[in-house]
């Protein structure tokens, strides 16, 4: 069957669905990743968006058991292709890529020019978007709602850690749309986790929760719509309890400390994002899934990673207290873990230096 992505400019591109045949709308955006689709699409950060794959061949190696995915199910609106292989080959494969946005209701699109689409959202910005089938509908902005509260957990769920070096301590972690992996990083060294609601705040609850550290997780959407994390923040940097914030987490941590966020011309959207640690010349190559940054630094922090291609900042140091965020992922999944020690290295200043 025969679908059109029609985005807000009014350009219209005819494809052809591998994928459920309804009539959606969101964000259209892109992301230059070669590999790891299942992880990409079931990272909650994508919620709202129609996402572009400028990679030319999706699904040569199907789809693996849900163990492997960052979340429940497929998060991203829907999914446009260059070209489509429906015959995977891998041993881990339990169905295709195609089968499986059936089965979870999401849209595909084989469009053969995605390099095109691609230089049209670099040359204009990221656009509104929308496939229509027979269906006709109108755009929708994400931005315009509070994404994190329909990501976030909706109750408190503690995850014991292994046996490890960090056996003995526990960090909380809000939850505004976290990928599993974040969780299987701190679980492997032996930290416990309490995971709680994005609007959860420990000081005003009426059952205490005990922990010694805070984890602010990656989500999607305008930071400043979640208003209630950030209240809660202020108020763990009052009592100056060690924090972590990954990908949103950093964009939150830096409202919440004074700082400011802004959007993105077309975000970034891959496993290849080089970042710079600042005060050196080493470059970490980095995944990233984000469409807003820190545009000022909070006073009291300062820079810790400059993104290489456009100078914007990529994590936060305060220049005292055991406060830190990266706006990459050091969990990786897809991509390089050449951050991960970032996971290391914050548990040794939260708790020993």
């Amino acid at each position: 069957m025969k679908g059109n992505l029609i985005l807000e400019d009014g350009t219209i591109f005819q494809g052809e669905s591998f994928g459920a045949e309804k009539s959606i709308t969101g964000e259209t955006v892109f992301s230059t990743g070669m590999l790891g689709y299942p992880e990409a699409i079931t990272d909650p950060s994508y919620i709202g968006q129609i996402l572009i794959a400028t990679y030319p061949i999706m699904g040569s190696y199907g789809v693996a058991n849900s163990k492997n995915w960052e979340s429940d199910g497929i998060k991203i609106s829907a999914l446009i292709v260059s070209q489509y292989i429906d015959t995977p080959s891998h041993f881990q494969s339990e169905m295709s890529l195609g089968e499986w946005l059936k089965k979870e209701g999401v849209p595909g699109l084989i469009i053969t020019d995605t390099r095109l689409l691609a230089q049209k959202l670099r040359d204009k910005g990221t656009l509104l978007g929308k496939i229509e089938f027979t269906k006709k509908i109108d755009f929708y902005n994400p931005d315009s709602d509070n994404l994190v509260a329909q990501v976030s957990t909706k109750k408190i769920v503690e995850i014991a850690g292994k046996d490890g070096k960090w056996k003995n301590k526990t960090i909380m972690m809000i939850d505004c749309g976290a990928k599993r992996n974040i969780i299987k990083c701190l679980n492997k060294r032996g930290v416990k986790l309490i995971i709680v609601p994005w609007n959860y705040n420990p000081f005003t609850e009426k059952t205490p929760i005990n922990f010694d550290a805070i984890l602010i997780s990656n989500g999607p959407g305008n930071p400043k719509m979640a208003d209630k994390t950030i209240i809660t923040i202020k108020e763990i940097l009052k009592r100056k309890i060690p924090i972590l914030g990954i990908c949103l987490g950093n964009q939150l941590l830096a409202l919440a400390a004074g700082g400011e966020t802004k959007k993105l011309k077309f975000g970034h959207r891959s496993q290849n994002q080089p970042c710079i640690l600042v005060g050196g010349k080493r470059c970490y190559i980095t995944t990233q899934n984000h469409g807003f940054y820190v545009s000022k630094i909070p006073d009291g922090f300062k820079n810790w990673f400059i993104n290489a291609n456009d100078g914007t900042s990529e994590g936060l140091m305060h220049k005292k207290y055991p406060f830190m965020s990266v706006q990459f992922h050091p969990e990786a999944m897809p991509g390089p873990e050449d951050t991960e020690w970032i996971f290391d290295f914050f548990l040794e200043r939260a708790f020993i230096n």
